[in-house]
This record gives structure tokens, sequence and C-alpha cells, in this order.
């Protein structure tokens, strides 16, 4: 009997129908649901377009590294305890459209996993702006647009042949630049840092200590972003503001127990409560909010917390709560930009020289090694030095990756944590390059660089306490953005490393100041943005006499230098002492002339300034100033 032809072209009642009775293995249902949806849109297959796969296939091979190999990945060289590198497969794949992800019908509560694949294979497709995961029964479109809100559409199997559904679907073929969010990152953050700023005002207002009005208001920022990543249990903490938003007595004590639970993981009411500790979730209790500040609080919730934008939440949020003290002591919003202009030379350029001797040496061996496996079979000889050439690579590139989790990176003056935000995630990034390069190698790695290599010095006790959050809110949001699971029991780890004190002098017990320098923490990289405050200006600062007259003399200035250039000296003791420190710091184009410069001077005459910009335009408050980056070692 001679089977039926399949249909050109597929009706969507019909589509449904068929799939709505399949109940085939994954792998055997993949391929013909795609070209089935192909013939439905009256879009081309894979080898119709493409027949060569270059930028339209099947089973798109990439190299990965996770816990264990998933299906159709085989496994590579384990490292003990860690991870195990394998060769995967996009299911479906197309250059500059989407990578998409299938998962057996019904299998699966969710098809997180399958999402987390693909990010995973992200860099692999060469970033597509549409990651499509599926189990037949439904589609999920999840958008992989840089700098806007991650957006998911889905597509329920029963709805497929909506308009809605069919219009979705041959954009992603046809048009995918038109999924691109039109709500960005940095607009949910400036709305959400504005909300929580009002009521950090409201809690100022009633007298509460700084530092404690700091402290619960992190624990809130947390939960929100917590609940919107699945880290807790899906609105658990706007279920709770909703339910008592008139009821704010009772909402007081149901907030600490439900911070009390985070700290130790277990239940609250029905929901499983992880383990989060850290030192965020300490004993401390709740602070009574009135019902306009869990308004707005409720409004905050709204807004999706996983698309916060880490590297400006802190100084929006930061402005919100004291604007005039802010600006008093001259503590500037630092932009991206600006801050690559250190981080990059400072700490990426020379990692990067390094990486790329390695990863020239390790191809070279890598040649060599696979030269040999072909003759491996026959001759014992040659079995060894495939061993040996194989451990001498995995041996190389664990080294290397050790380095990177073991750099200290020091921000002396870190407000709110921009600095060693974009820091810990070029380090990061850099990371999973290696990450990637050992599992195209058969060797398998895992992310090991953690936020408690970061040092930070912060007067502001409002600041210093949102350093530590936005430090773990960006890195939570990287792992889970490249596709790593976040780290558990505990999920946070204390960032004692982030201190709330005056980084220039030592202060007595009743907080008068020294003449004798504040103690900085050991580090390999020291980079930040010092406060700028002339002199002239300290009076009108509120600074006493008695602070101005040691820091002149602790630091050797002469009379007018800039309060920043305290953190240059500072810096340069730090290169005396460690001869392999790199510095950057920004500061006020005055450091350049007069008795500021005496500063530079002393740099210049112990240290090398291997880059710097002597008057870079820069926007703060929406006025136009000029400021100097200066990035010196020995």
């Amino acid at each position: 009997m001679t089977p039926t032809p399949a249909p050109s072209h597929l009706t969507p009642a019909q589509f449904v129908a068929k799939w709505s009775r399949a109940d085939l293995p994954e792998r055997a249902a993949s391929q013909e649901h795609f070209i089935d949806l192909c013939r439905l849109l009256g879009q081309p297959t894979p080898a119709e377009h493409d027949a060569t796969g270059a930028e339209y296939a099947f089973e798109k091979g990439v190299e990965v590294s996770g816990p264990a190999p998933s299906r159709r990945q085989n496994p590579g060289t384990a490292v003990p305890g860690s991870a195990v590198s394998s060769r995967g497969f996009a299911d479906v794949w197309w250059k500059n459209k989407f990578g998409w992800e299938y998962k057996r019908k019904d299998k699966y509560k969710t098809l997180d996993d399958a999402y987390r694949q693909l990010l995973q294979y992200r860099e692999a497709l060469e970033s597509p702006p549409l990651l499509i995961v599926s189990d037949i029964a439904r589609i999920e479109i999840h958008t992989n647009f840089t700098g806007t809100k991650k957006e998911v559409h889905s597509i329920a199997l029963a709805d497929l042949a909506e308009p809605r559904s069919l219009d979705l679907l041959r954009r992603v073929f046809t048009d995918p630049a038109s999924f691109r969010p039109t709500l960005t990152a940095a607009k949910i953050t400036e709305d959400v840092a504005g909300r929580l700023g009002k009521v950090a005002e409201g809690l100022r207002s009633r007298g509460h200590d700084p530092h404690d009005a700091a402290h619960f208001l992190m624990k809130c920022m947390f939960c929100l972003f917590a609940e919107d990543t699945q880290l807790l249990p899906t609105g658990i903490f706007k279920k709770l503001l909703e339910k008592f938003h008139h009821r704010s007595a009772e909402l007081t004590p149901r907030l600490t127990t439900l911070f009390a639970t985070m700290r130790t993981g277990g239940d609250f009411g029905t929901d499983d409560i992880a383990y989060f500790n850290g030192g965020l979730f300490d004993s401390a209790p709740a602070l009574d909010l009135t019902e306009g500040e869990i308004g707005l609080l409720i409004l905050a919730a709204t807004q999706d917390w996983g698309s916060v934008e880490p590297a400006v939440f802190g100084t929006l949020f930061e402005r919100s709560l004291d604007p005039a003290k802010r600006s008093q002591i001259g503590a500037h919003y630092t932009s991206r930009e600006d801050i690559l202009l250190v981080v990059d030379p400072v700490i990426m350029e020379p990692l990067r020289r390094e990486w790329d001797a390695l990863r020239h040496k390790v191809a070279g061996q890598t040649e060599k090694r696979a030269g040999l496996m072909k003759a491996a079979r026959e001759k014992k000889s040659a079995q060894a030095e495939v061993t040996r050439l194989t451990n001498a690579i995995e041996k190389q590139l664990t080294i290397f990756v050790d380095r990177l989790a073991s750099f200290r990176v020091l921000d002396p003056a870190c407000g709110s944590g921009n600095f060693l935000y974009v820091a810990i995630q070029r380090l990061l990034d850099l990371e999973k390059e290696v990450i990637t390069f050992a599992a195209a190698n058969g060797i398998g790695l895992i992310p090991r660089i953690r936020p408690t290599q970061l040092r930070g010095i912060e007067l502001n006790p409002y600041a210093a306490e949102l350093a530590q959050v936005v430090i773990w809110i960006g890195y939570l949001q990287w792992m889970r953005d490249n596709g790593f699971r976040p780290p558990s029991d505990p999920i946070l780890a204390p960032l004692t490393t982030i201190e709330n004190r005056d980084a220039i002098l030592k202060t007595g017990k009743n907080g008068e100041p020294l003449p004798h320098p504040a103690e900085w923490p050991d580090a390999d990289f020291i980079i930040g943005n010092p406060p700028f405050l002339g002199s002239t200006k300290f009076e009108e600062a509120g600074i006493p006499d008695e602070y101005k007259d040691a820091f002149v003399e602790v630091y050797r200035l002469r009379g007018k230098a800039d309060l920043c250039c305290a953190w240059f000296e500072h810096a340069r003791w730090a290169v005396d002492r460690q001869r392999t420190v790199r510095v950057g710091l920004l500061g006020n184009t005055t450091i350049r002339y007069g008795v500021a410069r005496d500063v530079l001077d002393r740099i210049v005459e112990r240290a090398v300034i291997f880059n710097a910009w002597a008057n870079r335009p820069w926007v703060n408050d929406g006025a136009a100033v000029r400021t100097c980056f200066v990035c010196f070692t020995s």
C-alpha cells in the first residue's frame, strides 16, 4: 500500500487536529512539527531555504558546559565535583532570527529547562533576537533584545488557529525585529527607583535610623526581584501587600515572618521558601508602613523586576533617598559607558591579552591532539600522548578560571555599587568565554566568579546597603540570562566586604576625624568615582575644619586640593605596597592644575599612567561638566 503523502499546505484546523492527537517521542515529533508549521505559515523549511545548513538548519551543533549531559548530548571529560562538557544541538536555528528548542509533549509542567538550555546555546547561535521553546502543546517566544524588558508570547495548541497566534508565528519567520519590546529596562528601572525612593523618604521623615530604613527597603526590593525571577514563589510578596494594604499593622509581623523564613528556608503558609541567608535577611524586624507607602510598593511590584538594570538602579534610588546630600558631597551618577572606560583598560585588557595567548596555545595543543587521536587506536604511545595533552589542556584552563575567581576588585567610594556591578559582569562574560572554549575541547567548567570577590567602602549607609543588593541582583540576573542555575543553600552569601565607613580618614569613638589614613582592603584592581569637592566648599557641605585639616595633613596636600585627591594618593600607596595593583579613578579636571596636581606628580614618580582622558565631557543632573580619568600601575 502506498503511503499517503504529506500535504504541501496545512490549514490551521488540520494542524491543531493532527498535533492534538500526537503522542510521539520528542525527537520523532520535533522536526515534523516544525515542518508542519512551515507548511501552515507558507514558510520554507531549513532544507528548502538553505541546503548547506550554514544559516538555517535542524540540529545545529553547539558546545556547552553544564552540570550533566542532557538529551542528545555526548558527555566529555568531567571535572570532579563541577561540570561536564558536551556537544549539544539546538533543534532549529535560523541565523539572526531564532533558536528553537523542543521538549516532549506533556512531560514537563513548564518549559523553563528548555529555555535555560537555549540560553546556554545563545552565544554559539550568534544571539538570535528570539529564543523559542515548545512541547507541541504550547509554544513560548522569548525576546532576546539587549537593553529591553524580556517578554514572553505564549501560544497554546488549542488557540493556534486564532489570528493573533498565526500573526505571532508568521512574524517569527518574516519580521523578528517586530518583537522588540517598546518598554526599556531603563524606563522600568526609573519607575521602581522613584517609587521606592518615596517610601524611603516617608521612613526617614518618621525618624527611622537611615541604616535600618535602608536595610528594610533592601529586603523589600530583593523580594520584588526574587518573586519575578522564581527564586520566591511567584507573586508571594505582592499578594501580601495587596491583602494587607488597608491593614498596615497586620502587614508588619507577616513581613517579619517572611524575612525570617528566607533567612533559614522553610514553610511560609502553604509555600516552600528557599534558603537565602546572606546577611540581608537577618533578625531585624520589618518596619511599619503607611497605607500610601504600601500602595507605592504595590505599584512597584507591577513592574518586571527581572528586567531592572542594576547599573543605573542604585544611583536613581540613591538620588531619590536624599538628593540634596548627594549633591553636597559631590557624588555623581556615572554612565555604563564611562564606567567601561575604566573597567576595560584596568581589568579586562590585561586579562584578555592573557586569555588570547592561552587560547592560542591551547588551540595548537588541541590540533595536535586531534591528529594523534586518529592513530590512538593502534599505537599505545599515541594514546598516552592524547591523555597527556588532554590533561595539560584541562589544567591550563582550570588554572585560568581559578585565577579569575581569585581576583579582588575594590571601589573605595562605591556608592550604590555601579562600578563593582559592571566589573563583575565583565569578568563573568570572560569566564563564560573560557567555559565555552573548554566545552569545545571536552572539558567541563562552571562559573566560579562570585560577588564576594568585590570590596567596597561607602560613607552613606543607604548607598552601602544598596550596593550589596545591586551586586547580588546583577549577579543573579547574569546567571539566569546566561542559562546557569543560581547558587543554592544558600542563594546569597554575606557581602561583608562592602563597608559603611569613611574611606579617607580613621575616626575616633565619637566619629571625630583622626590624623591617620583610613585602611583599605587589599585588592588586585582599584576602580571608582570618588566625590568631587573643592576644599573651599567644605564648609558649605558641612565638613568641619578639623576634618579638612586632617585631610590636608594625611595626604600631604597644599591647601586647596579637591577632595578626590585623597583617593588618588591612597591608591598610589596601594601600588607602592603591591606593584601588580592596577588603578582606574575618575577625578575633577582641577586635579591637573596647581596644588591639586601634586598627587599626579607623585604617581608619575612611582608608577606609570597607562591610560588617561584629560577633559572628558560629562553630564550630571542635566548640567554639562568635565572630568578626567586616570589609570595607573607600577
